[in-house]
C-alpha cells in the first residue's frame, strides 16, 4: 500500500491563467482582433461561468467550446455565423498546451514530498482536454513527478461526479483510505472529494475556512506550498 496523492492540476500546480493568457492571445490575434487584459478578463468569467455549468450536467463540453468562442468573439464585435468556432477552440488548447507555467514552488514541493515520503503516489485528477494537460505538464518538467494523470476526457467524467472518483480509485488500486485530494476548487476538487468519502486538503483558503471546512468536511487546509507540505506530512503520519 501507499500514499496516494490526488492533486488538481489548474491553480494548484500549474499556473493555468497564465497559458489561458498566452493561448487566447494566439487565437484572438489570428482571427484579426486587438488583445488586451480586458479582452482576456472577459473571456475567463465567461469561462468560469460554463464550466461550472458543465460541472452540472446543463451543457455539454462541445457547447462549452463553442460558446465561450462565440460570447468572446460577439463581444470583439465579430459575426460568429461562419466562424469554425471548434477550430478556434482547437488552436487555443494547442496554443495553451505549448506553453505551460508553473505555480512559484510547484516543483520544489513536489521533490520534496517524493524525497520525504519513500512510499508516495503522485497523481493528477483534472477536468479538461488530454493535449492541453499533457502537453503542460510535459513542457514544465511536471510529469518526471507523476505515477499516472487522470483527466475527465477519457475518463469520461468530469469533477465532482462521484463516478470519476471511483473510476480513478479502480485504477489507483488502494483503498480511498490511502488516497488524500489536494485542491483549490470546491465546487469540483473539494466537493467531489466529499461525495466520494476521500479526505481532502484544500489549497487556497479564505478567512472563513472554518465554516467552509465544516461545510465541505475538509480534514486539511493550506495557503502555501510550506503550508500543504506540512498539511500532507500530518496526513501521513496520522
Amino acid at each position: 500500500m501507499h500514499h496516494n496523492f490526488l492533486f488538481d492540476l489548474d491553480q494548484t500546480l500549474l499556473d493555468f491563467h497564465a497559458s489561458e493568457y498566452i493561448g487566447l492571445k494566439t487565437v484572438v490575434n489570428a482571427a484579426g482582433f486587438e488583445y488586451n487584459d480586458e479582452c482576456y478578463n472577459y473571456f475567463k468569467v465567461r469561462n468560469k461561468e460554463l464550466w461550472l455549468k458543465l460541472e452540472k450536467k446543463e451543457i455539454t463540453r462541445t457547447q462549452l467550446f463553442e460558446t465561450r468562442f462565440r460570447l468572446l468573439f460577439e463581444k470583439l464585435g465579430a459575426d460568429t455565423t461562419d466562424m469554425d468556432l471548434l477550430k478556434i477552440n482547437d488552436d487555443f488548447i494547442l496554443a495553451m498546451s505549448r506553453n505551460g507555467v508553473p505555480m512559484e514552488g510547484a516543483l520544489g514541493f513536489l521533490h520534496k514530498l517524493k524525497e520525504s515520503v519513500k512510499d508516495a503516489r503522485i497523481y493528477i485528477i483534472t477536468n479538461g482536454v488530454v493535449v492541453n494537460a499533457m502537453g503542460r505538464i510535459k513542457s514544465t518538467g511536471l510529469d518526471k513527478y507523476l505515477d499516472d494523470i487522470f483527466v475527465s476526457e477519457t475518463i469520461g467524467y468530469n469533477k465532482p461526479a462521484v463516478e470519476y472518483f471511483d473510476a480513478v480509485l479502480e485504477k489507483i488500486g488502494e483503498p480511498k483510505e490511502n488516497c488524500i485530494v489536494i485542491g483549490d476548487s470546491l465546487s469540483s476538487d473539494i466537493l467531489g472529494a466529499k461525495n466520494a468519502g476521500i479526505t481532502s486538503c484544500w489549497f487556497m483558503p479564505t478567512d472563513n475556512t472554518k465554516k467552509v471546512r465544516n461545510e465541505y468536511k475538509i480534514s486539511y487546509s493550506a495557503g502555501s506550498f510550506d503550508e500543504l507540505y506540512e498539511a500532507l506530512k500530518s496526513w501521513v503520519e496520522k
